[in-house]
């Protein structure tokens, strides 16, 4: 799924999770598990352009990046 934040009205909301984890300096914490399910997540920002891979194994605790995956299932 490609989400445009410019074409979206929940936009906004949307970059400020991206800024809150220091999305392009921050690395999620890593799992290991090949049967759990996995999100691959990429951020285009100008010129800067990042993935991550976050496990859904509940390690994310409250690290912010559960609350940008929720976001981004609710927005697909």
């Amino acid at each position: 799924v490609e989400l445009d934040t410019a074409c979206r009205a929940d936009g906004g909301a949307l970059e400020a999770l991206v800024r809150q984890l220091d999305f392009f300096g921050a690395a999620p914490p890593c799992g290991v598990g090949a049967d759990i399910p996995r999100w691959e997540i990429t951020v285009e920002d100008g010129a800067q352009r990042k993935t991550v891979t976050l496990l859904d194994d509940g390690s994310l605790g409250a690290t912010g990046w559960p609350a940008l995956l929720e976001h981004l299932r609710s927005a697909s």
